[in-house]
């Protein structure tokens, strides 16, 4: 089958490409501003890729058009299309699917689908519950929206029956506004946190625990669904309706608990120890995250005593908290973060791991959708509360970050671009410092160019 994806540069498009091609069929792809390492990586899977969204591509004559949600119907300001690809495949009539769709019908039918779902921590539990199913034996096929250093890729088919998948509550398509993750139809379902986010497409929490709740309606009797017990929205959730086992984790009460510190800590089964995980991550969050991996493993068959030595030896993610160079004493962090919680919480881990003295500088950018519609922008100084000093990037936002930050006072400090960021924290950086970059995007590439001012 020949298949040509819309969109083929997101990271989830991107893993789909990649398991398309290993399955042996024939891709092409297109999106805007195809730019490493994304492109580099399709390329050397043989994939070819097209900037734009020209008309043109018409004359490829896929089997199929798999359409990212990148794709709309939008126009320019003069009237044209926005993708005129799109307009053409539906001029002509032509086969197109969503990626989800896609990957549900030729990828994970007939597979026991683990799928991770919350508004934090999907990637990095997703990569822990691949790898405790790997070191198993278990040889899982996966999709993550990052690269779990263990594995190197984002995404593989696996030889076995498993297949672990991050499953995201954003929209399927321009044509499909289901939450992407209903396409899964999971066996086992992690549900790791929920609140407010995408605000482009949601219009309060309740609307998202709507999709979650769709979620659970696929979910069969003979399967788990793996809760967070700390999360008053998931126990709505349930409460709406569920027809699986439940497990939940987090709470003392729960059925998985943990006993010790983050950074070395018993996984409780019901209150007895079942396994001691010591690894070199840190945060609460993370903790949590374990539990739920470790808890839908057991569903599978793997012991919690398994997973714990499997957790012991994770790398983490690319982009999670990942030290991209120290120079003279100041170190310099790379973090997805972008949520007011998330950026919360990756500061307390941080600071949790830190010496007295030491201080945390953090650099943030407001780049999610939700964030740049200023919907969260009062939640800044509260997530920010553990840094000692914070920089803003304004460039782009519709609100002003200076007046949302105005109540940690001196603390705060506010650029429109990249490279005034950089000389702000030049100016006050020293030996000890931790300097903590946040954003979901590129961030202009931000922490090579403070490495190398630092460095000067």
């Amino acid at each position: 089958m020949h298949i040509h994806i819309l969109g083929i540069c997101g990271t989830f498009m991107g893993g789909l490409a990649a398991l398309a091609r290993e399955a042996g069929h024939r891709v092409t792809g297109c999106d805007a501003g195809v730019y490493p390492p994304m492109s580099d990586q399709l390329r050397a899977l043989g994939i070819d890729l097209i900037e734009g969204f020209g008309d043109d591509q018409m004359s490829l004559a896929p089997d199929v058009w798999v359409v990212g949600n990148v794709v709309s119907r939008a126009r320019l300001p003069d009237g044209s299309p926005k993708f005129p690809l799109m307009e053409a495949i539906l001029d002509a009539g032509q086969r197109y699917t969503s990626g989800p769709q896609w990957l549900s019908e030729h990828v994970l039918q007939g597979r026991h689908v683990l799928a991770v779902a919350g508004t934090h921590g999907k990637t990095t539990t997703t990569s822990m519950l691949a790898w405790i199913l790997e070191r198993a034996g278990l040889q899982p096929g996966f999709l993550v929206g990052g690269v779990p250093v263990d594995f190197g890729v984002s995404a593989r088919l696996g030889s076995g029956s498993c297949f672990v998948i991050e499953a995201d509550e954003y929209d399927t398509a321009f044509f499909d506004k289901r939450s992407k993750f209903v396409h899964y139809r999971p066996r086992t379902a992690i549900l790791n946190n929920l609140e407010f986010d995408h605000a482009d497409i949601f219009d309060d929490l309740a609307a998202i625990e709507r999709q979650f709740h769709h979620l659970l309606r696929t979910v069969p009797a003979s399967g788990r669904v793996v809760v967070n017990g700390l999360e008053e929205s998931l126990a709505r959730v349930l409460h709406a309706g569920c027809w699986s086992e439940v497990r939940s984790f987090g709470a003392a009460v729960s059925d998985f608990s943990a006993r010790g510190e983050p950074e070395s800590f018993q996984i409780l089964e019901r209150g007895e120890p079942r396994g001691q995980v010591r690894w070199e991550l840190g945060g609460v969050h993370n903790q949590l995250n374990a539990l739920a991996a470790a808890a839908a493993a057991d569903h599978v068959g793997v012991p919690v005593e398994h997973a714990a030595e499997a957790l012991g030896s994770f790398r983490n993610v690319r982009r999670r908290m990942e030290l991209r160079g120290t120079v003279r004493g100041i170190a310099v962090y790379d973090d997805f973060a972008h949520h007011p919680t998330a950026i919360r919480t990756t500061v307390d881990g941080l600071r949790r791991r830190l010496q007295p003295g030491q201080r945390i500088l953090a650099v943030f950018e407001p780049r999610s959708n939700t964030m740049k519609l200023g919907t969260m922008k009062a939640q800044l100084p509260w997530s920010l509360e553990q840094a000692d000093l914070a920089f803003c990037h304004s460039g782009g936002l519709g609100w002003d970050p200076a007046e949302a930050l105005a109540p940690m006072g001196e603390r705060a400090r506010v650029a429109g671009t990249v490279a005034d960021l950089v000389a702000q924290v030049r100016a006050v950086a020293r030996p000890g410092d931790q300097v903590l970059c946040m954003s979901n995007g590129g961030f202009g590439g931000i922490h090579g160019k403070l490495l190398e001012t630092l460095a000067a």
